[in-house]
């Protein structure tokens, strides 16, 4: 696993995970960057997703693929993260946490299913919807840690959009005794 701090729309690798939101059709930070550095193909793949297999959208854990249109991979991988509840009302928290568990275990199993060799992972939930980057940090490592081969491409690339979103990935690594370097 690496850990990079910078722009994800500039990764060369097979995929790029979408921290999307449940509508497919574009948005902002990362979801919106993806759209705009990818060119209409991207929106062009996510509005057929719509009209044929996601009438309703995406639903939050799930993931699905699209060309990656201009960038530099071959598929965006998008998924949907949970919103961060922000009290733990009769378990709330657990049940939200498992759906950004189920996010980051989605979108890794597919894009071995896919066969990409790497995949270029956002701090997803971290963003607009609210989680604790921390939390964000320590389950993302943990799902990519205990995801074997099957589950996951042989290189994880976490590319987060700021140094103190970096150090949190760093600071969970290391405090989980998980092997990831920054790059």
């Amino acid at each position: 696993m690496e850990l990079v701090t910078g722009d994800i729309t500039a990764e060369r690798v097979d995929a790029i995970v979408n921290a999307a939101n449940s509508q497919l059709l574009g948005g902002g930070g990362v979801d919106g960057a993806i759209h705009r550095a990818g060119g209409g193909a991207i929106l062009a793949a996510c509005r057929e997703l719509r009209r044929t297999s996601l009438p309703d959208g995406l639903p939050t854990g799930d993931a699905v693929e699209t060309t990656a249109g201009l960038l530099e991979a071959r598929w965006v991988i998008h998924t949907v993260g949970p919103v961060y509840p922000g009290t733990d009302a009769a378990g709330e928290l657990e049940r939200r946490r498992a759906l950004l568990e189920r996010a980051y275990r989605s979108s890794l199993g597919l894009a071995a299913a896919l066969g990409a060799g790497s995949v270029a992972v956002p701090a997803v939930s971290a963003g607009i919807y609210g989680w604790p980057v921390d939390d964000v940090a320590r389950v993302a490592l943990g799902v990519a840690a205990a995801a074997d081969a099957s589950a996951a491409p042989p290189l994880v690339r976490f590319v987060l959009f700021s140094e103190s979103v970096s150090r949190a990935f760093e600071r969970a690594a290391r405090e989980g005794g998980i092997p990831a370097h920054a790059v």
